[in-house]
């Protein structure tokens, strides 16, 4: 099904009427040509069809399958899935170009309620692979290699196995999906129609939250308590959203008999939870040598005495703010990545060409940036709100190696493609790592070399400390929850604790700051998925050093790392580079690197 992927950073894009260039709008009909296309009726038909013959041709029989009758039910489930989320995608992209608009609305929503009633016979297939004696399971890999292949999938199933209802309750489950859905639509229509009025211009959140990162400091606080004024105005909506959330959650978890809130999490992640713990303390424990002493640098920067919460993404006083249009920033990371390895190069190419790319920032838009990998014998489709900054340009990056992750890892099919969030942010960060070492390398002044060192280390803060901070949130709000109801003022109070720990003593709050929490998409559509961006971040960095050291053959391994999607263990992965994420030593190795950064800051004020 289409579920929306998050945008890394939650302040950088708004409206601008810069000369940007010829910006790149989304061609759609590789999956559909329009909502009245003879090929959408013909495959919600088929799909319908084939939902019903299913569940008549296996419920009930699935352990009287031989090896080559299992995989022919692997083959026509994968086949499902497949026309399901091509379907999906059109109406969802459709959606997020133009979140205002009803008729799209209704047109995804009436999809989303088809496809539910398709597809709720086939909840009986999980159960009944969890219901199938692991011996079994073992004999039919034996007997057939193609079978053996989805043995990832089948282990990923299997996971649930101790947290799984009755096929009655899992079925009502799966209907009710949709109602939840409507609360996140909820959440994803209020914030697309708020509206800001700064000094007598009236912005979308998009057009607001931009600028935070502008030039004048009276600007930014300008937008700042415009922000935190209309937060606070529709406070009520967005703590509803968020106590329903999380009410229906504890109770899901707690029929299903998960310890924690985040325990889902980190079995559809395949980590492990004390992986993430020692991800979370290693993050934590290293606040005081990342973001309190950068900040501290940033404050003397800016020469003020305390820095309030609009300076926290303000350029720097050196810094160049001149606009960087479409085209230097589409040849930017292509020399970027083709230099790593041409055929990088080759696989971002089609992005710009064919309309995989939607980059002008438009009203009624989603906000962000994502890249949707859609299905496997389709292709990814990337969405920008691009407006010329440097880290419009790293956001480029970022998501066009997203996209060439997805492109690579297809050739696993629809199954085995998916990669978990933990190794999602693998290709995208490792892009946004090349892109800013090109940079660094052309740099001409040591005052560039600064100002693109800053914007590294801050973009590293926002995606290890900020999101760090963001699943330490979630875990008070989730455990908050429940006991009980939550105010808003009780998630406020969640929200600041986090806060002044995460980004140090430079920093003062404003009045009203304490409800910026309401308009993070992560929160409600998401839960817990913050932490795979800290995660990313950290094995990319090591992956990094490992690459600089000038490991023999890392491009190929690089590449096959991608190619395997969703088809191996993190541990199987970073074997051939010699890492491990369990080692609690490999996150101390990540972090070195933005710490090493900003050592390389400090002396520079010598």
């Amino acid at each position: 099904m289409f579920q929306l992927p998050f945008p890394l950073r939650d302040a950088n894009a708004a409206g601008s009427g810069a000369p940007l260039g010829d910006l790149p709008e989304w061609n759609l009909d590789d999956l559909y040509t329009g909502e009245d296309a003879t090929e959408l009726k013909r495959d919600l038909d088929w799909l319908e069809q084939a939902c019903a013959s299913f569940a008549s041709d296996y419920e009930g029989k699935l352990g009287e399958l031989d090896a080559p009758g299992f995989l022919d039910c692997v083959l026509r489930n994968e086949k499902i899935n497949q026309i399901a989320g091509r379907i999906m995608s059109f109406a969802g992209l459709r959606y997020y170009q133009l979140t205002t608009d009803a008729g799209r609305a209704k047109f995804m929503s009436d999809l989303q309620e088809k496809i539910t009633n398709f597809t709720t016979p086939l909840v009986f297939f999980t159960l009944e692979i969890n219901r199938l004696p692991d011996d079994h399971l073992e004999g039919l890999y034996a007997q057939n290699a193609d079978l053996a292949r989805y043995k990832p999938v089948f282990d990923r199933i299997r996971a649930m196995k101790p947290y799984q209802l009755s096929d009655e309750l899992e079925k009502f489950l799966h209907d009710l999906g949709v109602v939840g859905d409507a609360w996140e639509r909820l959440f994803d229509e209020t914030i697309a129609g708020l509206e800001f009025e700064v000094e007598g211009e009236t912005l979308n959140i998009e057009g607001t939250l931009n600028l935070l990162t502008d030039p004048e400091r009276g600007k930014r606080e300008a937008a700042a308590q415009v922000l935190a004024e209309v937060f606070s105005d529709n406070i009520k909506t967005f703590a509803r959203v968020h106590n329903t959330q999380a009410k229906e959650k504890e109770i899901i978890d707690r029929w299903r008999g998960m310890e924690t809130a985040q325990l889902g999490r980190h079995l559809s992640n395949q980590v492990e939870p004390e992986v993430v713990e020692a991800l979370r303390n290693a993050v934590v424990d290293a606040y005081p040598k990342l973001s309190h002493r950068y900040y501290e640098l940033k404050r003397k920067w800016l020469g003020l005495d305390k820095m309030q919460v609009w300076d926290r993404n303000a350029p720097l006083p050196m810094e160049d703010t001149r606009i960087v249009n479409w085209d230097e920033a589409e040849q930017t990371v292509m020399t970027a990545y083709t230099a790593f390895d041409p055929r990088m190069g080759e696989i971002a190419e089609p992005f710009f060409r064919k309309g995989w790319i939607d980059a002008g920032v438009k009203p009624g838009k989603a906000p962000g940036a994502f890249a949707h990998p859609t299905v496997t014998n389709v292709h990814p489709y990337v969405m920008l709100n691009y407006l010329g900054k440097p880290r419009d340009v790293m956001t480029l990056a970022h998501e066009l190696g997203h996209g060439v992750h997805q492109v690579l890892a297809a050739e696993q099919g629809e199954m085995l493609s998916s990669t978990p969030l933990t190794l999602a942010e693998t290709a995208s960060v490792f892009g946004e790592m090349l892109t800013f070492r090109k940079m660094l390398d052309g740099a001409e002044t040591q005052a560039q070399r600064k100002v693109l060192l800053a914007g590294k280390v801050e973009d590293m803060i926002n995606t290890v400390v900020r999101q760090i901070a963001f699943y330490d949130f979630e875990c008070k709000l989730h455990a908050a929850r429940r006991g009980g109801e939550l105010t808003p003022d009780d998630i406020n109070a969640l929200w600041m604790s986090v806060q002044a720990e995460s980004l140090g003593p430079a920093f003062e709050f404003m009045e009203g700051y304490e409800t910026f929490w309401a308009y993070i998409p992560h929160f409600v559509h998401s839960p817990f998925y913050v932490y795979a961006y800290a995660f990313g971040d950290g094995l990319v960095n090591a992956l990094y050093a490992v690459y600089a050291e000038g490991d023999e053959g890392f491009e190929d391994k690089y590449f096959d790392m991608l190619k395997a999607g969703g088809s191996k263990h993190h541990k199987e992965l970073l074997a051939p580079f010699g890492l491990d994420a369990s080692d609690p030593a490999f996150w101390d190795k990540g972090l070195s690197m933005i710490s090493g950064f900003i050592d390389e800051l400090e002396a520079m004020e010598d």
